[in-house]
């Protein structure tokens, strides 16, 4: 009989000893599932953040103005429409005659 109480109780102390462990098991994952759910809502969040940064970095008129001041372009007119041909052509003289090109 003491031997099957001793028996019983290791077996009693083992089962509490894995209970334990599987309950800190299951405490350590839900930590971890808490912490990447939170993490995912945070990265969510940046990349809304980041798509309407991008898109109001892409309007138009964003684009005309860093154009205009950035690489100094402008808008091209006839004024300032420059027409180059060869010296001595008729293209060339009809246009010191006249002033106009086409």
């Amino acid at each position: 009989m003491t031997r099957w109480n001793i028996l019983l109780l290791l077996v009693l102390t083992a089962s509490a000893l894995v209970l334990v462990k599987t309950a800190y098991d299951a405490r350590r994952l839900f930590s971890e599932i808490h912490r990447a759910e939170t993490e995912a809502l945070r990265l969510e969040g940046e990349h809304r953040r980041l798509e309407a940064d991008r898109q109001l970095q892409a309007t138009n008129m964003r684009v005309e103005r860093a154009a205009r001041e950035r690489l100094k372009m402008s808008v091209a007119t006839p004024a300032v429409t420059m027409y180059e041909g060869q010296q001595g052509s008729p293209a060339s003289a009809a246009l010191g005659r006249t002033g106009v090109g086409w």
